[in-house]
């Protein structure tokens, strides 16, 4: 297994550390109404249950089994036994309706609070730093929102009332059966012991089954996110047989997990029943012998035989109950750590609110480190004014992306200040910062759905006319009017059936619809070809105009234009200027600008 996967199962295996189940009761506080009268019908079903045995026992003690004389009472008899099964059938219809309006009513509440709950978690996701989407897999938080969230639904709708359900069937059989005869009740317990030592197993066992397959199926989502995200690649460098391999181990692992669950249950169960007919085996026995000597009568052996086949079946059904509930707990866990998951950038609590971002930027002795440690930025001092068209060069890994993430604080700096219009950053908050800024970075992503969405954003303010006047703006709408249905042609996942400039064009158009004071261009026109290129070209000089704009390129003709010109080196700040006194300085830019003309 490789580093990355034996790190993915670790951060599954975090352990939880307030009180999930406490938590977990916290979310039926609204539904407080709907779960009284769920209990309500859950001790008039008990109490149905308990009196169904008790109609035909006595039925058969009255009408049937009494000492009469031939032809005696027939009529009497009969009527009798038509009452009672009147009385039975009566129990048995409030048995459907109550277990009717239960089912309803839980699926609602269950339905209702995991509706609440995957929106809480998409909700506290989107708040959660960069830092946070840098070391988590994707697969492990996708199967937190779906299979996580799901596995929690079955203790709302299900494992909480069947808890209280079995719980009060237990004892109020316990209580019934001593009242009615307290030998034989007391005879009929005789195998509790057993399957309260078998129960208490089971449980235990299949809490730790539970916890490694949910683990396993965390690992296996997580190496499918990564390879189908990947398939390119694997098919480009023939990697099929190995990844095929590495799916089939960890298959194999999640089979293995499941085949555990299914034999403990394949145990338990019938080693539960064959405990019920022993306890059955020895009600008989002693029955018959107080038949037999007229201590016990017919209705009354018929009633214990009845109770015995339904004590067992709660417990059984109790322990089942609480593996489910330990597998709902250990997803439960997962989601909890997941929501506590505190985002390292945090909005002031009185944030300061500009009318409006003019869009001067300030770097004061800088120092960043994404991992706290290992610095990228180096006492990094710079000025940008409000309109200024400012281009940062450099070799790879000297800073320029970083510079751009702290613009926009997706990440904190460790030491210095950083600027707007003379507020800190970290006085100002992140969507009044990030609403400023456009960005049109170098992987450019397309959601699916249709152009126009992909430009607007589901933002409601920005019209279909300011939508086809951005694209006609950075020459989008040349590609897009040629489509079959223009700004309403479907767009698959990534946009893959555009092309790379073609997917530009529509980040570009996208970042100009919400009109931002403060352009940012991320290795822009890297994959862009020579005539894409030439119409963004075209109208960079209209759409710079009145806003600043902050470019990285690594090509040196894309910039030379700009009013200054940064080098990084090594996350420090070698040389700033024009892009002809940098020339002339005859420093690190004019080797690269010879480089590449070379």
């Amino acid at each position: 297994m490789s580093l990355f996967h034996k790190k993915t199962e670790e951060l599954s295996d975090v352990h939880y550390e307030g009180n999930a189940v406490l938590r977990m009761l916290s979310y039926l506080k609204p539904h407080w109404k709907i779960m009284v009268v769920c209990l309500a019908l859950v001790l008039a079903l008990t109490g149905l249950e308990l009196y169904k045995p008790i109609i035909t026992g006595d039925a058969i003690d009255l009408y049937i089994a009494g000492d009469y004389a031939p032809g005696e009472a027939v009529r009497e008899r009969f009527t009798g036994v038509l009452l009672a099964a009147v009385k039975y059938i009566g129990v048995l219809a409030a048995l459907c309706v109550c277990t009717n309006r239960i089912q309803i009513l839980l699926q609602k509440v269950g339905q209702s609070i995991i509706y609440e709950m995957r929106r809480e978690l998409f909700e506290h996701i989107e708040s959660l730093s960069m830092r946070f989407f840098d070391l988590t897999p994707v697969g492990k938080t996708v199967t937190r929102v779906t299979n996580d969230v799901e596995a929690v639904h079955e203790l709302y709708a299900s494992i909480l009332v069947k808890l209280f359900r079995n719980i009060v069937k237990i004892f109020g059989l316990v209580v019934v059966m001593l009242a009615r005869d307290t030998r034989m009740a007391l005879l009929s317990f005789v195998m509790v012991p057993v399957v309260i030592a078998l129960t208490v197993g089971f449980r235990t066992l299949a809490r730790r089954a539970y916890q490694v397959s949910k683990t396993r199926v965390t690992a296996l989502n997580t190496f499918l996110s990564e390879n189908l995200s990947g398939m390119k690649i694997i098919q480009i460098f023939n990697r099929e047989e190995r990844k095929y391999e590495e799916f089939s181990d960890r298959s194999e692992e999640l089979y293995q997990a499941f085949r555990k669950e299914i034999m403990l249950g394949a145990v338990f169960r019938p080693t539960i029943v064959l405990s019920s007919v022993v306890a059955m085996a020895i009600v008989i026995a002693a029955g018959s012998q107080g038949v037999l000597a007229g201590t016990v009568s017919f209705g009354t052996m018929y009633i214990f035989l009845q109770y015995i086949k339904t004590f067992f079946e709660p417990i059984q059904d109790l322990a089942e109950q609480l593996a489910t509930l330990q597998s709902a707990v250990a997803s439960a866990e997962k989601i909890f750590t997941l929501l506590d998951e505190k985002p390292l950038i945090r909005d002031p609590e009185e944030p300061v609110r500009p009318e409006k971002i003019q869009g001067r930027i300030e770097f004061r002795h800088v120092w960043f480190a994404y991992d706290n440690e290992n610095y990228i930025l180096r006492d990094v001092s710079f000025v940008i004014e409000p309109g200024q068209k400012v281009a940062f060069v450099g070799a790879t890994g000297a800073g320029k992306s970083s510079i751009l993430n702290l613009i926009g604080r997706y990440y904190d700096i460790q030491k210095g200040e950083i600027l707007i219009d003379g507020v800190n950053v970290r006085d100002l908050s992140r969507d009044q910062i990030r609403r400023a800024i456009g960005q049109v970075q170098q992987d450019v992503f397309i959601f699916t759905g249709d152009v126009k969405s992909n430009i607007r954003l589901r933002e409601e303010s920005i019209t279909d006319e300011a939508v086809r006047e951005a694209s006609r703006r950075v020459n989008a709408d040349r590609f897009i009017d040629r489509l079959p249905e223009g700004y309403d042609e479907r767009v698959t996942e990534r946009g893959s059936t555009f092309s790379a400039g073609q997917r530009q064009l529509l980040s570009f158009a996208r970042t100009l619809a919400f009109d931002p004071a403060i352009l940012i261009l991320d290795e822009a026109t890297a994959n862009i070809d020579t005539e894409t290129e030439q119409w963004i070209q075209e109208a960079l000089e209209t759409l710079m105009t009145g806003r600043t704009t902050i470019m990285v390129a690594h090509r040196l003709s894309t910039i030379q234009h700009a009013d200054k010109i940064i080098v990084m080196h090594k996350g420090q700040i070698r040389e700033s200027g024009t892009h002809q006194e940098l020339l002339e300085r005859k420093g690190i830019y004019q080797k690269l600008y010879q480089l590449q003309l070379a």
